[in-house]
């Protein structure tokens, strides 16, 4: 992993292999952020650079500056100029950061001077934008070694947040290669494993539900999905206690760690990408480990419910009636919505199975928030595209939620759930079925599936990361091919806003 420290002296005197410096687009060409690099920037737009976010320019070092090169990132119109459109500066930071650290890939050392207009998104930025997965591939060119941020002082606030920084690009790496592990490696047992070992290194709490608990439990849904594979299903509960906490936050998480559709099998094309169908699984046990990391004074439970989706002579059926975990008393006096019959229309609405087996075990925890995140709905991506999130349930959460995800640049839309779609998945032979049988509005008849688990009194979010939490393009920003790690950041920042508040 690429390291990051601080200097407070003149990034144009400090010997590296490259010095980044940042520009914005200009009527006559870039315009230099920093002004003590506007000869650097001019130089550069002799060369090509515009200043448009997510461009790079690349010219040789001297004049005055020690580094070897001078690389220029362009982050986008200036926030004083007003068209508007260019979204935060510090999201625009974290992009210009990381497409600096593919740029500057293969060299040892690099001084960056993007943190003098945001340290903590500079860090991140930089951090992502060099993540390479490298266990079945070497990359062609490693990344770089170390990058030096330029701050005003390396005081102690300087310094703590590049510990949160460096922290919450760590979790969201970590969720990264739990995605990208080939699905022959990252079954329902090894992830709970990997999530284990994890834990318990963090000195966290840990319980794993194999298939036996699982059965004496009754949790049907997630037994019922996981029957068609040779590699049983898993609960994973991981727990969070710290000595003064303010609230409880249980999360949730899908996965599936490889989805055909089961018996309802999905089409040939694309199916790889199935492997990132336990994204969710992967994000919330990243949170819970980073929230730990950062000493938030929230308690955190966090529940991946994990199974292999596949058609076989014990795969369960289109028709199916599948019984969901029981549960019991929410700690408020009430029972929790629990217990419930589902009759399966499709054994590719699997998501919804597993997850609401997990909401009612997260329930008896008395969370006072539920946060449960999935690559749950195509209609997802259909209503949204690929890079933002659709956001629902309890309506100030959910709001609060897709206002963090759009401030941290993961991208988040608060969707309703209008109570006329809950009636598709009414069913005469069950409590209620896993699809309505009609295409409309698909990603919000999913989330009333899940809504019919959450206890009262229980304040709920669900995040569908069915696009942004897999990205099967070229590199972009701080984003690379593969796994997101989406929507870790989002959620970290919601445990902390909670503990603000």
């Amino acid at each position: 992993m690429t390291r990051l420290s601080l200097t407070s002296a003149d990034p144009l005197t400090v010997k590296a292999d490259a010095l980044v410096v940042a520009a914005y687009p200009g009527s006559d060409g870039p315009v230099a952020a920093d002004d003590r690099f506007a000869a650097l920037v001019s130089t550069a737009g002799l060369a090509g650079a515009t200043g448009k976010s997510g461009s790079v320019t690349t010219i040789p070092g001297g004049g005055g500056v020690t580094a070897d090169r001078v690389v220029v990132v362009g982050l986008g119109p200036a926030p004083e100029d007003g068209r508007g459109q260019a979204g935060p500066l510090d999201d625009r930071v974290r992009t210009a950061a990381g497409v600096a650290s593919r740029a500057v890939a293969g060299h040892r050392k690099a001084v960056s001077t993007l943190s003098l207009l945001d340290e903590s998104a500079a860090a991140e930025g930089h951090l992502l934008g060099a993540y390479v997965f490298d266990t079945y591939k070497k990359p062609g060119t490693d990344p770089v070694d170390a990058i030096v941020l330029t701050v005003p002082s390396t005081n102690k606030a300087a310094k703590r947040r590049l510990e949160r920084a460096t922290i919450v690009a760590e979790s969201v790496e970590f969720a990264r290669s739990l995605v990208n592990t080939a699905p022959n490696e990252m079954y329902p047992a090894e992830f709970a494993n990997r999530a284990s070992a994890a834990a318990g290194q963090a000195g966290l709490a840990v319980e794993v539900l194999d298939e036996r608990a699982l059965g004496k439990g009754g949790y049907g849904g997630i037994l019922g999905v996981g029957a068609g594979s040779s590699r049983p299903p898993r609960l994973v509960r991981i727990s969070y206690t710290p000595a003064k906490s303010v609230a409880t936050v249980a999360l949730v998480g899908k996965g599936i760690t490889f989805d055909t559709g089961g018996i309802s099998i999905k089409p040939g094309p694309k199916m790889d990408q199935m492997t990132s169908d336990m994204a969710g699984a992967a994000a919330v046990t990243a949170t819970v480990l980073g929230a730990a990391r950062l000493g938030l004074p929230v308690t955190v439970v966090a529940y991946a419910a994990l199974a292999e989706n596949m058609p076989s002579g014990s795969a369960y059926r289109p028709g199916d009636v599948l019984r969901h975990y029981g549960g019991g008393s929410t700690g408020r006096g009430k029972s929790a919505p629990a217990g419930k019959t589902v009759h399966v229309l499709n054994t590719d609405a699997e998501g919804r199975l597993v997850l609401a087996d997990a909401i009612v075990r997260a329930c008896e925890d008395d969370p006072d928030y539920l946060l449960e995140t999935s690559t749950l709905t195509g209609a997802q991506i259909v209503a949204l595209g690929k890079r933002t999130m659709g956001v629902m349930g309890t309506p100030a959460l959910r709001d609060r939620v897709a206002e963090l995800a759009r401030a941290v640049g993961e991208g988040g839309w608060a969707m309703p759930l209008p109570e006329h779609l809950r009636e598709g998945l009414d069913s005469p032979l069950a409590d209620l079925q896993n699809i309505s049988g009609e295409p409309a509005g698909g990603m919000l008849v999913a989330g009333h599936y899940l809504a019919a688990f959450v206890a009262d009194g229980v304040q709920w979010a669900h995040l569908d990361v069915a696009g942004p939490a897999f990205n099967d393009g070229k590199s972009y920003g701080y984003t690379t091919p593969g796994g997101t790690g989406v929507p870790v950041r989002t959620l970290l920042a919601t445990l902390a806003d909670i503990a603000d508040r």
